[in-house]
């Protein structure tokens, strides 16, 4: 997938719809006399292509020398991206709040000021209802430039008015800034390294809430500020895997939209993020009906208008209530009717290529890794798995990590134990390299480098020891990473029980249903 789009032009191309192409088209033929043939023809031919070649591209368009390629690439990119803006600007709160303060600017200078101010109140109507703060300071900035410059008639009331107006808001916009910031950093820390994994993390983590959040939590107020906030909270307690707490902030993020229910067509995206987060509380805490109820929630979301309008939020629909999806035959244990669910996703990422982006890619080869390991698959577990181990490591260790671990016990499955002792040796070099390596981690190497050489007799007495070890590291706080991503208990049960551990799973399952 990575190599087949690697060029901008090419990219932008093939992510239009039908109607934008055809809006293309008619757009060219208005804007140009001569119908820019040229770009016409580039623009037909790199639709056709299934992958950027420059040479059969060349070849295609014989009155076009490859020292001319480049300009009109570049001029067919600026026209696409005008024709996409005509179009989508009713479509756009930001688009139509940008073509509000262009016009305000025209009439500026063209002398008509009191046109300008006229404008320029529109939009701040638009700016306030939809709560763009930062959109309103640009212009403020404007109605500013205009008072101080020019004699406009507007009453000294008014210019008192706009100046406790600019004041405000520039408070607010920094409340903003700081909390977004921390929202951004806290889930950068995320990708790159996990769950927290020992107690020098969670200083790191204490040290960015400190320096980022207002020292007057009681003056945040507003839709923007409130959910920055909730979003922090959210994910500093996601990797604390402090599960209760994140499932509270995900609540209060979507109890937010709730309240506010036109900002779920202004902030699409940061609601489909909320209620993936929402789902993956509800399941880290085996909210079973909850699960179902938010599920099935998001899925008549993902049907409405507001989330079919983008390919981002298409795209992220998709994603999200798949990996919901296995996550619920993960925790049932339904693990052979997880991975019908499979060929469908593979397709739909390959239709999404374009927008998907490799962290995304990372956690679904896990997933499904995971579906084959619980289902006794282990040979397509190890091929999924391989994609992990023979990515890049630039992200999610603790999934590099886990995912080594998964492909040793798959090897152990299938007997391949003149591979163990090596392979434990490079798991363990692994983990200790990327400061990943916890009591749990080291349990299993231990045991499982001690059960090469043993009888199956004396080996259940072995297995019995090793549950009794791990299930008394179940709630140490440092230890929970493990079990979320790798369920060691119930696979240690399935070996001490003699059975599948999708019957381990299913009957927790089932326990756990009851007794809710």
């Amino acid at each position: 997938m990575s190599n087949r789009f690697t060029d901008a032009l090419f990219q932008l191309v093939h992510s239009l719809e039908k109607s934008e192409k055809r809006h293309f088209k008619l757009y060219i033929k208005r804007s140009s006399a001569n119908e820019d043939l040229k770009i016409i023809r580039l623009f037909d031919a790199l639709d056709k292509l299934p992958e950027y070649d420059e040479k059969l591209l060349l070849k295609k368009l014989p009155d076009i020398q490859k020292p001319q390629l480049a300009n009109i690439k570049t001029h067919l990119y600026k026209q696409l991206l005008g024709s996409l803006r005509l179009l989508k600007a009713t479509e756009n709160i930001d688009l139509q709040l940008s073509e509000h303060l262009d016009h305000a600017r025209v009439l500026y200078n063209k002398g008509l000021k009191l046109q300008s101010l006229k404008i320029l109140e529109r939009a701040k109507e638009i700016a306030r209802a939809n709560q763009k703060f930062n959109f309103l300071a640009q212009v403020i900035s404007l109605e500013k430039k205009i008072e101080t410059l020019h004699i406009t008639r507007s009453s000294t009331e008014k210019t008192a008015i706009l100046a406790e107006e600019a004041q405000e808001i520039s408070s607010h916009i920094d409340r903003v800034t700081r909390l977004s910031n921390l929202a951004l950093l806290l889930y950068r820390w995320f990708v790159l390294n996990g769950h927290a994994r020992n107690p020098e993390d969670e200083q790191a983590l204490k040290k960015y809430l400190k320096e980022y959040l207002p020292t007057d939590q009681n003056a945040v107020d507003g839709f923007y500020e409130r959910l920055y906030l909730y979003q922090s909270y959210n994910w500093y307690a996601f990797i604390k895997q402090d599960f209760l707490m994140y499932y509270r902030y995900g609540q209060k993020w979507i109890d937010l939209y709730n309240e506010h229910p036109e900002m779920k067509e202004v902030e699409t995206g940061h609601y489909i993020k909320g209620m993936h987060n929402l789902l993956n509380a509800h399941f880290d805490l085996r909210n079973f009906k909850q699960f179902e109820i938010t599920l099935k929630q998001f899925e008549e979301f993902s049907k409405t208008p507001i989330a079919t309008h983008h390919d981002n939020f298409r795209t992220h629909t998709f994603i999200y209530i798949n990996g919901a999806k296995i996550n619920q035959h993960l925790m049932q244990g339904t693990f052979k009717e997880g991975l019908a669910l499979v060929p469908e996703i593979e397709e739909k990422l390959e239709e999404y290529a374009l927008f998907v982006d490799q962290h995304r890619i990372l956690v679904f080869n896990y997933k499904i890794a995971t579906l084959h390991f619980g289902n006794g698959d282990f040979e397509k577990a190890i091929d999924y798995l391989q994609r992990i181990i023979n990515g890049p490591l630039d992200m999610r260790i603790d999934l590099q990590c886990y995912a080594r671990l998964l492909h040793m016990l798959a090897h152990y499955e299938m007997g391949n134990f003149e591979l163990m002792e090596s392979l434990s040796k490079s798991v363990f070099r692994f983990m200790a390299r990327m400061k990943n390596i916890t009591v749990i981690e080291e349990e299993m190497l231990k045991f499982l480098r001690h059960s090469f050489g043993i009888s199956p007799r004396e080996l259940k007495p072995e297995l019995e020891k090793f549950l009794n070890k791990i299930k008394h590291l179940e709630k140490n706080p440092y230890e929970t990473r493990a079990f979320a991503y790798l369920d060691i208990i119930s696979w240690t049960e399935s070996k001490v029980y003699q059975k599948p551990m999708q019957e381990i799973v299913y009957g927790k399952y089932l326990q756990s249903k009851h007794r809710r």
